[in-house]
């Protein structure tokens, strides 16, 4: 696997970015505090992402991605007297740009996987704006109210389930989320114009635009986009009672399976199973991620300060990572910096590619891996009580106040049973 720096120094090559810092080299202005608009191309499409820059220098410079109420911190390196590059913390991507000579900045979101040929992002960043698509003042009153929660059908040229929007507006500032049985778009922020509207997100993993209209009959027709080549269009149908398939349903154990078996490495490289004598007589929670996952790392938020919280009452985690490359010193490394950035104090296995059939083939109990993450509760005597699919975060409201409360109380009942 290439070092660290050699991946860095291969995206600045491939970003037709030079200039990489000599010893005693001049030094040029770094990027301005404050406030700033990004654009991406996407295609034909050009999607908006907002940030803030705070420190005058590389060693205290802080890369805060906004949307909407969610803020995501990131750290910059100067890696020439002109050249940026901010890494997406546990995603294994970053931003690499130029500071050109007017202030403003240029470059791409590209992929640091190893090996990975996937088309970068090209970007251009604007210091002192903090609009999102339209300009102040320049902004045309909406014809339409579509606050509340909407049915999403999905065309596909592949089989993709249906998803429920729920988006809030306020005059022509629109945000919202995107909810599936894998989990939910994070926070998204946009604008409502005449009978169109469009939201994007740019949290660390490729980011996300939806553009549609308003019909006359107050349904709904658009496009999502999800990086650079998925691409499906949907309709809509404001439906206050539309709910996804019970994620506490989706994934369960083939018949005559009452357990789950498995031995993976550790990121030392030592065989783990469940029946190995740290596991006997606690409570086990399994949760099946990646870090290219963001729903995964958001579980893991949750997961991680819970687990330390409550380690002492007889109850253990393990996390299976499944990566970008079938790699264990690749996946040292990626499920190392989530060990880090989230203070995970249970046990992290490999379990392979980042594949759903390959996850399906290691833990052959499950009817089917449906989605990343995945979360299995096994009790005390070894036998798998829950499995929930995907993951819903804070953004979504009361659907995650359900799952905390609902975590909470089924975890003290399996702690408390002998």
């Amino acid at each position: 696997m290439k070092s660290y720096k050699q991946v860095v120094f291969s995206a600045l090559l491939a970003a037709g970015i030079s200039g990489v810092a000599q010893a005693g080299g001049p030094a040029k202005p770094f990027i301005k505090e404050g406030t700033w608009r990004g654009v991406f191309t996407l295609s034909e499409s050009q999607v908006p992402f907002n940030f803030q820059l705070k420190g005058k220098d590389p060693e205290h410079a802080i890369f805060t991605l906004i949307n909407g109420s969610r803020h995501d911190d990131f750290h910059v390196q100067r890696i020439g007297p002109d050249s940026i590059f901010i890494k997406m913390n546990t995603y294994d991507a970053a931003l690499v740009a130029k500071i050109e000579s007017d202030g403003q900045i240029s470059g791409e979101y590209r992929s640091l996987v190893p090996n990975f040929r996937g088309n970068a992002l090209p970007f251009t960043a604007e210091y002192g704006q903090d609009y999102r698509f339209a300009p102040p003042g320049t902004e045309e009153a909406p014809k339409y109210n579509i606050d509340g929660k909407w049915e999403l059908k999905i065309y596909s040229k592949e089989p993709t389930p249906d998803r429920i929007g729920l988006l809030h507006q306020q005059g022509n500032k629109l945000t919202g989320v995107i909810m599936s049985v894998v989990g939910d778009s994070r926070e998204l922020e946009g604008t409502i114009h005449g009978d169109e509207f469009e939201l994007s997100g740019f949290t660390g993993p490729s980011p996300i635009y939806i553009k549609g209209k308003v019909n006359d009959d107050k349904s709904l027709t658009g496009e999502l986009s999800l990086g650079i080549y998925n691409n499906i269009k949907f309709d809509g149908e404001k439906n206050p009672s539309a709910e996804l398939p019970d994620p506490y349903k989706l994934t369960y154990l083939k018949e005559g399976y009452s357990k789950l078996d498995f031995t993976l490495p550790d990121l030392n490289g030592k065989n783990v199973s469940l029946s190995d004598e740290k596991y006997k007589g606690k409570v086990v929670i399994v949760e099946i991620i990646g870090t290219w996952c963001p729903n995964c790392t958001d579980q893991t938020s949750f997961l991680s300060p819970w687990y330390n919280k409550n380690k002492d009452r007889g109850v253990e985690a393990i996390a299976i990572g499944f990566e970008q490359k079938d790699d264990l010193e690749y996946a040292r490394y990626t499920l190392g910096k989530l060990k880090e950035k989230y203070n995970i104090q249970y046990d992290i296995l490999f379990g392979g590619i980042a594949d759903k059939k390959v996850a399906s083939e290691k833990l052959p109990a499950l009817n089917r891996m449906m989605a990343f993450p995945t979360t299995i509760l096994i009790d005390r005597k070894g036998n798998v009580r829950q499995i929930h699919t995907g993951y819903t975060g804070e953004v979504t409201g009361q659907y995650y106040q359900d799952y905390v409360s609902k975590w909470t109380k089924d975890l003290d009942e399996l702690i408390a049973e002998k």
